[in-house]
């Protein structure tokens, strides 16, 4: 299937926070699909569309264009993990809220950050009144400054010591011998009224990241500054990039430097990392030629401005005739946040969380009509819906888990977010 939209080169360049805002505007179904701030390389795309869900028969392939880029018309949007989990033959709460949306794109511009080229998609009769919103924008000015946010009082699901208790029950679980890894979350929540755009705008500011994303339809919105790439698919050509290993960041660079070291060094953070690269190879290995599917990468450190994260990639071919279900199937939910194996985690872990993950854990990105795709980790996230917002955050247990190290690793992960809406860690976090 290929795209029904027409394409054509602007000329100059603008940054696409401004496009967002003095394009986009307050569309309801609109997108940032984002390389982050200052970006260098890889793509940025903002526009708008009408929610669809893609179908699941679209057969993958992703053949780049190198005139107008790996996304050239498709479907924008999220899957939360509930759902998937139920798919997966697993319990899943409830959550409030749609399970997922997708938005099918119909005008959209797509930002080369290496080439410094801006791309207009949608209707042939639609691109001329398009070029002259982006000639506007050029003249605006720089990128919009969010304002400071009020403060806000947030909830936790679980408390630090509640919290400890079911890394406990984690361990004990991993001992009997129903899972080799668990990766356990929790959720903070606001009832308090949050502006997406202004919100995101911070997120991105404080913690880039080359999967950043604002997706908002139907009242709900999704902000976030993961940096964990889930799957994409080009050429034929199926990756995924677990991430399982976090430090924090120090302003300090020969602690900062100790504290990558540590996370490299690491026997409890190295045997997480390779549980996931293995059940990720028997996922990709069920859509995959046979013999095809290996790991290119292997523990790597990779830092971002919070947090040294210790990186995996695993790739293999596709058989012909794989389409995006298949690949759904095989792969949805995602190991590194349900842990191994699968089923069984899955299994474990609804009965000790006792509540949705909702969004959080699922995942985000495009899916192109010729069969590509990129989607990211609805991780380093916020949720944000017409009664408050979400944040969820987790990490994955061993039987080499130290309680207390894994209440710190949470309180890490979810400090950039919640300092985006304007809160603070709840005590003892």
């Amino acid at each position: 299937m290929s795209s029904d939209l027409a394409s054509r080169v602007l000329h100059g360049w603008l940054d696409p926070a401004v496009a967002f805002t003095a394009v986009i505007g307050d569309a309801a179904d609109a997108f940032w699909l984002d390389a982050g701030p200052g970006a260098s390389r890889g793509w940025s795309w903002v526009g708008t569309g009408i929610p669809s869900p893609p179908p699941r028969d679209v057969g993958l392939d992703g053949a780049t264009d190198a005139a107008a880029g790996p996304f050239r018309g498709g479907w924008v949007g999220w899957s939360g993990y509930d759902a998937a989990a139920r798919r997966a033959g697993a319990p899943a709460a409830d959550d409030a809220g749609p399970a997922e949306v997708w938005l099918r794109v119909d005008r959209m511009l797509g930002f080369d950050h290496a080439a410094g080229r801006l791309i207009a998609f949608g209707a042939e009769d639609a691109l001329d009144g398009l070029s002259v919103s982006v000639a506007r924008a050029m003249s605006t000015g720089g990128a919009p400054r969010p304002a400071d946010p009020a403060p806000v009082g947030v909830r936790a699901r679980h408390d630090p010591d509640g919290y400890a208790a079911l890394i406990e029950q984690c361990r004990n679980e991993i001992r009997e011998g129903r899972a080799y890894q668990l990766c356990l979350t929790t959720r903070f929540e606001t009832a308090a009224s949050v502006d997406p755009v202004d919100t995101y705008l911070r997120l991105r500011t404080a913690t880039p990241a080359h999967h950043g994303g604002l997706i908002r339809s139907g009242g709900w919105a999704l902000l976030s500054a993961s940096p964990e790439q889930f799957l994409s698919v080009s050429e034929g050509i199926v990756r995924t990039r677990p991430i399982k290993g976090t430090r924090p960041r120090s302003a300090d660079p020969a602690e900062d430097a100790a504290l990558a070291a540590e996370l490299r060094g690491s026997e409890k953070e190295q045997a997480e990392n390779v549980m996931i690269v293995d059940l990720m190879r028997n996922d990709l290995q069920r859509v995959c030629e046979p013999g095809t599917v290996a790991a290119e990468r292997l523990l790597e450190v990779e830092s971002y401005p919070a947090v040294h994260q210790l990186v995996s990639t695993v790739a293999g071919r596709l058989r012909p005739g794989m389409t995006v279900g298949d690949l759904w199937d095989a792969a949805f939910p995602a190991g590194s946040m349900t842990g191994a194996p699968k089923l069984s985690a899955m299994q474990i872990l609804h009965r000790l969380e006792g509540a949705p993950r909702g969004v959080f854990a699922g995942c985000f990105g495009w899916i192109g009509s010729d069969g590509g795709l990129d989607l990211a980790m609805v991780i380093r996230s916020i949720v944000t819906h017409p009664g408050g917002a979400y944040i969820g955050a987790g990490g994955g247990i061993t039987w080499g888990s130290v309680a207390a190290d894994e209440v710190a690793e949470v309180g890490i992960k979810a400090r950039a977010p919640l300092r985006a809406l304007g809160a603070e860690l709840p005590p003892g976090w």
